[in-house]
């Protein structure tokens, strides 16, 4: 008989993940979610917001340095970053490896998640909220954006996916949401979103918002790479205005991940090329899709999995 303490996390409505945990390092609600931070043998730390496992110790450096490197590589020399979200750090400490950066901002609305990273998860954040060239503000990213006119050359959108229909990050997902976010990108500027998880039967986070992107920039690229702790593919989207970002001319990678002395532990420059190699049956779901989020219509899934928006 095999004892302890295990939790079910359901992935769709029809499948569920059990996960054995250990010792509960961290458990409460903050206004905006409830929170879970637990140790197991195959993940070490990992962290749960509402249910869903955000973060896993052993594996984070995958999903982050699929977020943050392609477009900081697509920059030639990012200076100024804006971080939405990425409560846990490890986000910022990608952008803080590339020694161009001489500002980050992190806006993020949950300051007690932070707090709660900072004391608990120093493996993700490994300092990086104390490090000079960091701004952090707790506000909404939409609020602070419309106050906010200056400029980034990367902004890299870390949020959890929008659901529930009462959930505000949904708002941070729309047209008019794009709209602004290009409005403070300076010439040659790029974005990046997390982009949801791509299965067969759950993939309309990414589609969505691919046809959402288009609305707003002219050239949007979708690529994806596997994270062990989700246990599935995981999507991301990048978007430009003035060139394609994936367009990477040859030996335009490896040499500023050379010049910039990168310490990557999952990516290199053929790796990344890749990523945004698409498999025939996703292109297809992309081009079929037709919802655009607006603010006036945003897109949300429910509990269950199902897209709607309202």
């Amino acid at each position: 008989m095999d004892y302890g303490l295990f939790f079910y996390e359901h992935i769709t409505p029809d499948e569920s993940l059990v996960r054995r945990a250990g010792r509960v390092l961290a458990q409460g609600e903050t206004p905006y979610q409830r929170y879970l931070l637990f140790e197991t043998r195959g993940f070490g730390k990992v962290l749960m917001l509402d249910a869903e496992v955000q973060s896993a110790e052993r594996d984070e450096y995958i999903y982050h340095e699929a977020l943050v490197h392609p477009a900081m590589l697509a920059h030639p020399a990012p200076e100024q970053v804006l971080v939405i979200g990425g409560g846990e750090g490890a986000t910022l400490r990608e952008v803080l490896k590339h020694p161009t950066v001489r500002r980050a901002v992190m806006v993020d609305i949950d300051r007690e998640l932070v707090e709660v990273a900072r004391r608990f998860m120093p493996e993700w954040h490994q300092g990086a909220f104390d490090d000079p060239r960091v701004e952090l503000a707790f506000a909404d990213a939409r609020a602070w954006l419309s106050e906010h006119a200056e400029l980034f050359d990367v902004v890299i959108l870390d949020l959890t996916d929008p659901v529930g229909a009462d959930n505000p990050a949904k708002l941070l997902y729309t047209r008019e949401f794009y709209e602004l976010l290009r409005s403070r990108l300076a010439p040659g500027g790029v974005a990046v979103t997390q982009a949801g998880m791509l299965l067969l039967d759950r993939y309309q986070v990414h589609t969505v918002l691919h046809r959402t992107l288009r609305e707003v920039f002219p050239y949007v690229r979708s690529y994806r790479d596997w994270v062990p702790s989700f246990f599935l593919t995981y999507g991301f989207l990048m978007a430009a205005e003035g060139a394609d970002p994936a367009s990477y001319s040859p030996g335009v990678l490896e040499a500023r991940i050379l010049e910039r002395n990168l310490e990557l532990r999952h990516l290199d420059a053929p790796f990344i090329e890749a990523m945004f190699v698409l498999p025939k049956d996703l292109k297809a779901w992309i081009e079929a899709e037709t919802l655009v989020s607006t603010d006036a219509q945003p897109f949300y899934l429910t509990p269950e999995g199902e897209a709607r928006t309202g």
